[in-house]
């Protein structure tokens, strides 16, 4: 089913794919053969998409990342995962229904599968906290991360989620301790993780379920330590600088790949995921058994000393003696601290 929501770039797309509606239904009126023209339509339709998502921005990329129609992580156990059975609760507070989890059957491996879940509408978006999960979130994922390793299923993680809750209910529920517990015990669950993130992946709030020994991207997701808005407000103090912030924040699957923060980037159906779910569900499913084939012979030691170097190695720094390193703004000008 074709996208109903068109993003700004997306538009000559939309106006082709109009005229071809157009033409298929003056050819049913009249009764007129336009086969040809149909042909050609079709095949500029396909030049241009395929031109204009080969050409993207990274602002376009994380409007691609935020596309409403995008499939989420609900979509994606229907779509490559069989024999779902949904759990719920973190056994200390609620239900956060921004953060799904349940065993599943993707190939041949039985595994817990955990993801952030967005809404689709304003009452599920409200309920879901528009992907954004509560302490009580990352408690489930970690409860269900334990009852994995007790049974030794390896463990995926979906993640789509712009960052954890930022409401007074996640501080009263302390969320940066839940987050934080999440990353220290992630390193220590003796099963294979695989990450997958499959649109936003936001800050902590996509961290909190984000140490693997594999990390895969989709072509048009992002990852960053930061939404666009929120650098742009603290670098410019204006958050219509969001694209010039995505650029500079280098969260694009080909950057990330490039700096070794994910291990493979996940192609799209040409057009974006929303433009053939079904398609982006059956390339990510490979990827994910791919991942779980390797891991699983890994012997448990060897997996969790490899995570823990992974993670380490991630990062860029330089070391030496203080007066070898230029001098910042405030330094060069003694009165801007004042």
């Amino acid at each position: 089913m074709p996208s109903t929501y068109v993003l700004p770039f997306e538009k000559p797309i939309a106006e082709l794919e109009q005229k071809l509606r157009e033409l298929h239904r003056f050819s049913e009126e009249q009764d007129i053969d336009v086969s040809g023209e149909i042909r050609r339509i079709e095949e500029k339709i396909r030049e241009l998409r395929r031109k204009i998502y080969s050409e993207l921005t990274p602002w376009q990329q994380v409007q691609v990342a935020r596309h409403p129609q995008r499939p989420y992580t609900r979509d994606y156990i229907g779509a490559m995962m069989r024999e779902f059975v949904e759990l719920h609760g973190d056994r200390r507070f609620g239900d956060d229904a921004a953060m799904v989890g349940g065993f599943a059957t993707i190939g041949s491996h039985r595994v817990m599968v955990i993801g952030t879940q967005k809404g689709r509408d304003t009452k599920s978006n409200v309920r879901c906290h528009f992907g954004c999960a509560l302490p009580e979130g990352y408690r489930k994922a970690l409860r269900l991360m334990r009852l994995a390793a007790r049974f030794g299923r390896p463990i995926v993680t979906l993640i789509d989620t712009p960052g954890a809750y930022p409401g007074i209910e996640s501080e009263e529920r302390h969320i940066a301790e839940a987050i934080a517990v999440n990353l220290r015990e992630m390193f220590t669950l003796p099963v294979p993780i695989v990450v997958a993130v499959i649109g936003e992946g936001g800050s902590g709030g996509a961290l909190g379920i984000g140490v693997g020994d594999r990390i895969l991207i989709l072509e048009h997701a992002y990852y960053s330590v930061i939404s666009p808005e929120g650098c742009a407000a603290i670098l410019w103090k204006d958050r219509a600088y969001a694209d010039r912030a995505a650029a500079v924040l280098k969260l694009t699957a080909a950057d990330l790949r490039r700096f070794g923060l994910v291990d493979e980037v996940v192609p799209e159906p040409e057009g974006g995921a929303h433009a053939a779910p079904a398609m982006a569900a059956t390339l990510l499913a490979a990827a994910i058994t791919r991942a779980l084939d390797d891991l699983v012979r890994v012997p448990s030691a060897e997996l969790l000393d490899a995570r823990y170097r992974k993670f380490r190695q991630m990062g860029i720094w330089i070391e030496g003696a203080a007066d070898a390193v230029p001098p910042g703004p405030r330094d060069a000008d003694p009165a801007a601290g004042a």
